[in-house]
């Protein structure tokens, strides 16, 4: 069995580049890096990317594989408001809402808590809500097996909300279906009724 284990590390030598791109681009935009409030910013904002960005170095399929579970049960499992938290690839400002994720097993189960945490490593990569929708879909529908997948994201979009057209208000919502949620109309309508339906206005 496929082991897999959380951790929260970086390449030091790469944090150690990277602060010193941000110590110019803090030169560039007219700031003093030297000024008191600066002086570790660029250490801190290296570690930050480092970890929004740590996905591309997980496993998802190993995150899955650690938790399978034989199990007879073929009703739909619904893990319903799954924090997002990712970058726009475009711009490199955040893009964060809500997941809803649901399977119809067929034959196996996972642990519940492995469904977020496939969220976060997809998420943790600079990325587009739209490919971001579909990896979740593809890994849980080939990991396991099922039914059937359906992924719905809602997000905002600093990118839209800061700059450009500058919408606050603006949510982009993304679906992603397999199986029985794809090729049953009721079984999809249950769904959007269970995850959008309870969580509308929580994005």
């Amino acid at each position: 069995m496929s082991i897999y284990e959380r951790k929260e590390v970086w390449d030091e030598k790469a944090v150690e580049e990277l602060a010193g791109n941000y110590r110019s681009i803090l030169t560039e935009i007219g700031e003093d890096p030297n000024r008191e409030g600066l002086l570790k910013t660029p250490e801190r904002a290296a570690k930050a990317m480092a970890v929004l960005t740590s996905g591309s170095a997980m496993n998802p399929e190993a995150i899955l594989k650690s938790a399978l579970f034989t199990e007879p049960s073929d009703e739909m499992v619904l893990v319903r408001d799954i924090e997002v938290y990712s970058l726009c690839e475009h711009h490199m400002l955040p893009f964060f809402g809500k997941a809803h994720i649901a399977y119809i097993p067929d034959g196996k189960i996972v642990g519940l808590s492995k469904i977020p945490r496939v969220v976060d490593a997809y998420s943790r990569r600079l990325q587009v809500q739209e490919r971001l929708t579909e990896q979740i879909r593809d890994c849980i529908q080939n990991t396991l097996g099922a039914r059937g997948v359906a992924v719905v994201i809602e997000a905002r979009h600093l990118c839209m909300q800061m700059r450009g057209v500058e919408k606050q208000n603006a949510v982009t919502t993304t679906s992603a279906f397999t199986g029985a949620f794809l090729e049953d109309p009721k079984t999809r309508k249950e769904f959007m009724q269970l995850a959008i339906g309870s969580s509308h206005g929580r994005c």
